[in-house]
């Protein structure tokens, strides 16, 4: 590994900026940072530590091996909680590393038992994970002093959508079979919906990593990483001449073009064909033709000083995470972990 040219530099800095700005908005409310997927693609550990140092105590992951790994960064006094539950091969896991399982259905509870402390995820709308409303009175009998009571909001990133308040009254309703116990509705979205959804607990992921997550209107926030890669060869392209597999782009006057070594090996995905771009001394460069393996190929017209070995950036401050997003037809979730996460994990 590390053959790859392309280049991931995650900015420990931003992310702990990015918590913070949170923490603010939770107001009286605690503000946990969820480092689930290796933080998003950008490494839970690097993550993990920038956060306990902001001031971060409570940490979710998906799977007990997530958490057992954010752990040895943490130490022992932060709380750690795992998505996905508990699995009766994770029981022991899960116990040694101190973890909390998010139990999410009547199985789960019966399989961690008194097993040690635990959550517990009610589905109220999402149909996704979580128990049942049907379910949370014998929920309550099972487990009737949960650690935290959590929830997940479908369309958070929509402000003024039906399904926010539906799912909040649904919450509040559930909940009153766990009196005592604390209660987290709102991820990195939810969080902006106003004081109404913020509980004891928000939970935000992507926010930290530098998308809000709302459909517009998001705040600013840090960038907390950047990709770059090298130019291979400048050429001087005449007009008529087409670019890259397919012919699919041709030449429409005399143009500068850049081969760069970056491609969909290092996770920059085919559909960026046709309106990826990277960025040069601010000038943004448009791809052209298709995305190969291992190549681009850039119009570098507007950059008349590129030459072979220099970097461009294709995710950072001037290739903002939202528009990369939308350039290649996807959300900044998968960019981060598709993207990022292929770099990070080419060049470990």
């Amino acid at each position: 590994m590390g053959a790859r040219l392309a280049r991931l530099t995650v900015n420990p800095d931003a992310i702990a900026a990015n918590w913070r700005w949170f923490a603010r908005a939770a107001g009286k409310a605690d503000c946990a940072g969820v480092v689930k997927a290796d933080a998003y693609g950008l490494g839970a550990d690097a993550a993990a530590a920038a956060l306990l140092s902001a001031g971060c105590r409570s940490f979710f992951v998906a799977t007990a091996v997530e958490g057992a790994r954010v752990r040895d960064v943490v130490g022992a006094a932060p709380n750690i909680y795992v998505l996905n539950g508990a699995a009766p091969d994770e029981v022991r896991l899960l116990q040694q590393e101190e973890l909390m399982p998010v139990l999410n259905s009547l199985a789960q509870i019966a399989l961690w038992g008194d097993a040690g402390p635990a959550a517990l995820h009610i589905d109220t709308g999402m149909n996704r994970l979580g128990i049942s409303p049907d379910d949370v009175v014998e929920a309550g009998l099972l487990l009737p002093k949960p650690k935290l009571v959590m929830s997940h909001l479908a369309c958070a990133s929509t402000r003024g959508h039906e399904m926010n308040a539906r799912q909040r009254a649904a919450f509040v309703t559930a909940s009153h079979a766990f009196p005592g116990a604390k209660l987290s509705l709102a991820a990195s979205a939810g969080a902006q919906l106003g004081e109404d959804y913020l509980f004891d607990m928000i939970r935000p992921g992507i926010g930290l990593y530098g998308w809000a997550g709302m459909d517009d209107g998001n705040p600013p926030l840090a960038a907390a990483t950047t990709i770059t890669a090298p130019v291979l060869q400048m050429r001087d392209v005449p007009a008529g001449e087409s670019f890259g597999y397919g012919a699919t782009k041709r030449a429409d006057k005399p143009m500068r073009a850049a081969t760069v070594a970056l491609g969909y090996a290092d996770g920059f995905l085919r559909s960026f064909t046709g309106s990826g771009y990277g960025v040069s001394g601010g000038a943004r460069l448009p791809l052209l033709g298709r995305v190969s393996m291992d190549l681009v190929i850039l119009d570098a017209t507007a950059a008349p000083d590129l030459k072979a070995g220099d970097e461009v950036e294709f995710l950072g401050e001037g290739a903002p995470i939202e528009e990369v997003a939308r350039a290649a037809g996807t959300l900044p979730y998968e960019i981060l972990t598709t993207f990022a996460g292929t770099v990070r994990k080419n060049q470990a």
